[in-house]
């Protein structure tokens, strides 16, 4: 095979990747950080393959691009920033949103626009996009453990580059039309077996290597969204630990599409939207014109009478939600809360203040909920959504504190007043 990559016949994606790996590393290619093994691998003449990209007509062009966080595709970061080009790129592991737009400081010299181009850049100057960002990206460009001249493409493995794409197509900020480029080494450009592709697979239609510009001429339709009904159990994990990820998959279940995953029993996921209101309304109790008072502001408290925990209880930890748009309504807040594996103990809605107070029965319950509602929006925005810097245990003692200071003060006081004729 090309580049001295032998493959039998027959290679898995896994035996794929572990023989490019093996031969970076056997053959002295490999480059910083080591072993190249379970990573996007960097190698010798990364940088040398990655300025080539500045012959391309589909990155001259490109005003906005999306660069992977790899430390080979650091060249291409760095290209796109002194072209003065927006460069975006995926939140590490999805787990703060999906992208940081790369800002550099007014007046920001090479050096800086180097250091923003690396690891440390990206946490030093970046600002967040989640799915409600108005991006649009004209070019993608992706790390790679292997690909094909046809444009086939294998990853590490982990499937956040596919993510990555398939949320860009949900949010409309690529099309079928933008253009994906990945850099590599010569070694890494193998046969790859198109059987071994799947729907969900990105493609990519140029290969920059040290040496050489290929344009792939690739035909494969790209992933047009994420393909719930065939991803596999690892989705449960990746649910959990990637709200953004959550968050796609409750909007595009209130839209009315299919979001089971593969193996899922579609009652626990299928319920359309109809019956998701119809929940949330059977949980609410109140009339329709209490919920409509709460919508335009006024306060609303619900609590949930089959949990005797809630009052007089000092393990009560409260979740504060703001940043609430100011047409939604309660019902909307509790279908969330219920799909999201988050129904509190009692939900204090403050509307006029775009904010909710959620009580849980003690503070791991409280966490679990923050954890899942992070990146959560609704009706355009994106919640705030921490632990309430009172809990309402902690509240109760300050109170206590409060009237027991205020009682020994006019205590004192009455004890510094003498009596009536005397000295």
């Amino acid at each position: 095979m090309e580049g001295g990559v032998r493959l039998r016949a027959g290679a898995s994606k896994g035996d794929i990747r572990q023989k490019v790996w093996d031969y970076l590393e056997a053959s002295g290619l490999a480059e910083f950080p080591r072993p190249v093994h379970g990573r996007i691998p960097n190698f010798k003449g990364s940088h040398q393959a990655c300025c080539s990209i500045k012959e391309l007509h589909v990155f001259n062009r490109a005003s906005e691009i999306k660069v992977d966080p790899d430390k080979p595709l650091e060249g291409v970061r760095l290209a796109a920033l002194q072209a003065r080009k927006t460069l975006l790129v995926p939140t590490p592991r999805l787990r703060s949103g999906l992208f940081n737009k790369i800002v550099p400081p007014s007046g920001a010299t090479k050096e800086i626009l180097r250091i923003c181009s690396t690891s440390q850049g990206i946490k030093e100057y970046s600002v967040p996009v989640g799915l409600d960002g108005k991006a649009r990206v004209d070019l993608v460009v992706v790390g790679s453990v292997a690909v094909s001249e046809k444009g086939w493409r294998i990853g590490k493995g982990e499937g956040y580059a596919d993510m990555e794409y398939a949320m860009m197509v949900a949010m409309g900020a690529v099309t079928e039309n933008t253009p994906v480029i990945t850099v590599v080494h010569d070694c890494q450009v193998v046969d790859i077996a198109e059987e071994l592709l799947g729907d969900h697979d990105l493609t990519v239609d140029y290969i920059l290597t040290p040496t050489r510009t290929i344009k792939t001429n690739c035909k494969r339709p790209k992933p047009q969204g994420i393909i719930w009904h065939k991803a596999r159990r690892k989705y449960y994990e990746m649910l959990g630990k990637i709200p953004i990820l959550k968050t796609l998959r409750y909007r595009e279940k209130q839209a009315g599409k299919d979001v089971t995953l593969q193996d899922e029993q579609p009652d626990l996921a299928n319920a359309n939207k109809s019956a998701l209101n119809e929940k949330a309304m059977a949980g609410n109790t109140r009339p329709q014109a209490s919920m409509g008072s709460a919508q335009i502001g006024q306060q609303y408290v619900e609590s949930d009478s089959l949990s005797p925990r809630l009052e007089g209880s000092g393990m009560i930890t409260t979740v504060y939600v703001g940043n609430i748009p100011p047409n939604l309504r309660v019902s909307e807040l509790k279908c969330a809360l219920r799909e999201f594996h988050a129904t509190p103990l009692r939900v204090n809605w403050q509307g006029a203040q775009h904010r909710t107070f959620l009580d849980y029965e003690d503070k791991a319950t409280a966490e679990s909920a923050v954890s899942s509602l992070k990146g959560l929006s609704l009706g355009g925005n994106t919640l705030r959504v921490e632990l309430a810097k009172n809990q309402r245990n902690k509240g109760q003692v300050e109170i206590n504190m409060y009237i027991c200071e205020a009682w020994i003060k006019n205590l004192c006081l009455g004890s510094c007043v003498q009596p009536h004729g005397t000295r």
